[in-house]
């Protein structure tokens, strides 16, 4: 008599990982290898910057590549590079306060934070004597070279804190720095650190023509920073330290997405190490990849740059998943945690998905189409079902239907923290979509619209700033003026954080008949500049919420 296998079952701690990847147990064995992985570890693809939304994968690149290449790799943080301090310090402030123009000092910063992590890893640099031994071993190939002599000299200005963490040297520079304004301040016109404020710039000096002598004072301090010592420290760090293929090396840079004091300083001081990692791009085995969230990207001020933005686009991968890419991920993680779970004939997602249903569609389908297209989404969808699984054999549409709703509503704050950096008050714009109707007309999404500039009047909305140049059409408009021009602004808005979608209407034949027949709504995933043109809005005959966030808004289908 054949003795009858157990049913295999879904326990409720099956999971499938974290959507974030400094938490995610399963990345290393689980992770799915796309064309962007390869092309960012390619030593050939010059593309350093690695833009993408909230959960698109960027910290799981950079923590694969760790796995793969940590003998080859140098990670650094937003607190290894000290931003906040720097955006803090009063002296910054002060210069900033007068308009003076810090991007030399910030550029040579970041060269400098750069260059000596590359030593320190190269030689294992640990030690005052560690950093002597590296020093006098390199002075002696390059004894013949009176220039790359005079830029090692360079390391040696900084013999107090060179093997120490980067922070500290961070510091170290700054505050070096800080005695330099100091002491010219306090020879032009007796101002000691007390003097240092948020307005200095409006009342440190009466005269005009004094004042404008002191900022170029000022400027010169900044522009003498040591640029050309470094830049000759470039050419010994490409033929002296990373001189072959055995030394290539990289360095990631990730988490420069967090809230900062002073929004307008980490501005600056963003685009200026994106300046000094391009300038590093000399440096023939060594590849500087930096990845920043969508919207701090977009809000970077690259005005006084000379039409540096095209050049960081042109260096730059746009991250987003295909339907196909995201199932081939959720098998690769389906697979590898049934194994540790006991389930080893489970190989693909769809093994533990309810069959496809008249009504709701394919399971992984409908799943899918209530994500932004991002893994963080999609792994947070099915791990709310699975502990709804109760034991089963495979998730059911009870099961998914049920966790809809808890996960729409952490769909709905992750879509707030996300955008609130950039938008503070920004929730409050999408609670005014509360029990909107599923498909929302231009007279309804006029008057939701209409709710959300009315805002600006409120006195506790933290979001005037932002909110009153979109809102001001309308209340400008005349009954005349475009709809669709007028509305732009704010659709723009709430189509581009994947929000809202479009439906056009195209004309069919149906039997004998022509009928206009709406076309699937178009989110931002799927043309992600369609509202920034009026002419695609004009086409719009309706809109609707992104289906991930209506259970939380009480929209119903």
């Amino acid at each position: 008599m054949a003795v009858r296998q157990p049913k295999r079952r879904i326990r409720n701690e099956f999971t499938l990982g974290e959507g974030a990847a400094e938490y995610d147990g399963l990345l290393r064995e689980a992770f799915y290898e796309t064309w962007l992985y390869r092309a960012i570890v390619s030593r050939d693809d010059q593309r350093c910057f690695l833009i993408g939304r909230t959960g698109s994968g960027k910290s799981a690149l950079f923590r694969q590549m760790e796995f793969e290449h940590g003998d080859h790799l140098i990670r650094l943080s937003p607190e290894d590079l000290s931003l906040t301090y720097i955006a803090e310090l009063q002296v910054v402030r002060f210069l900033k306060s007068l308009d003076v123009h810090l991007d030399p000092l910030f550029i040579a910063l970041w060269k400098h934070v750069l260059i000596i992590e590359i030593v320190k890893h190269r030689y294992q640099v640990d030690s005052p004597e560690a950093k002597q031994r590296f020093l006098n071993g390199l002075m002696d190939r390059i004894k013949r070279d009176k220039s790359k002599q005079e830029a090692l000299k360079y390391l040696e200005d900084f013999d107090g804190k060179f093997w120490q963490e980067t922070d500290e040297r961070v510091k170290e520079i700054i505050e070096k720095f800080e005695t330099q304004v100091k002491a010219e301040a306090g020879a032009k016109i007796g101002a000691g650190l007390a003097s240092f404020s948020g307005n200095a710039g409006d009342t440190v000096m009466e005269s005009g023509e004094k004042r404008r002598e002191l900022v170029n004072r000022f400027q010169r301090l900044v522009n003498e920073t040591q640029l050309p010592r470094l830049n000759k420290m470039e050419r010994v760090l490409n033929e002296d330290i990373l001189d072959s293929a055995q030394h290539y090396t990289y360095i990631v840079i990730d988490d420069l997405d967090r809230d900062w004091a002073d929004e307008q300083i980490t501005n600056d001081l963003i685009r200026c190490l994106f300046r000094a990692v391009m300038d590093l791009k000399r440096v023939e085995n060594l590849k500087i990849l930096v990845a920043l969230r969508t919207n701090i990207f977009e809000a970077l001020d690259f005005g006084r740059t000379g039409g540096q933005e095209e050049k960081f686009r042109g260096l730059s991968h746009t991250l987003r998943w295909s339907k196909n890419e995201l199932r081939d991920l959720l098998d690769n993680r389906v697979s590898t945690a049934a194994q540790r779970h006991g389930l080893t004939d489970v190989k693909s997602m769809d093994e533990l998905l309810p069959r496809t249903n008249p009504t709701r569609g394919n399971p992984l389908e409908y799943i899918l189409s209530r994500t932004l297209l991002r893994p963080r989404d999609a792994i947070a969808f099915l791990n709310e079902c699975f502990t709804l699984s109760n034991g089963k054999e495979k998730l059911t549409w009870t099961a998914i239907q049920s966790a809809e709703s808890a996960y729409s509503k952490n769909r709905l704050l992750a879509l707030r923290d996300e955008w609130k950096p950039t938008y503070p008050g920004i929730e409050e714009l999408l609670t005014a979509f509360t029990r909107s109707p599923n498909t929302l007309d231009w007279d309804e999404m006029r008057r939701r619209l209409a709710e959300c500039a009315v805002l600006i009047a409120e006195p506790d909305f933290p979001g005037r700033t932002w909110l009153t140049p979109i809102a001001e059409p309308l209340w400008s408009a005349s009954s005349s003026d475009d709809t669709a021009e007028v509305h732009q602004p704010l659709i723009r808005l709430l189509h581009n954080i994947g929000f809202i979608g479009c439906i056009t209407t195209v004309e069919e034949a149906i039997g004998s008949e022509r009928r206009q027949v709406d076309e699937p709504a178009i989110y931002n995933n799927d043309q992600p500049s369609f509202a920034d043109h009026v002419s695609n809005l004009r086409r719009v005959s309706a809109f609707t919420v992104h289906p991930a966030f209506r259970p939380a808004l009480d929209i119903r289908d």
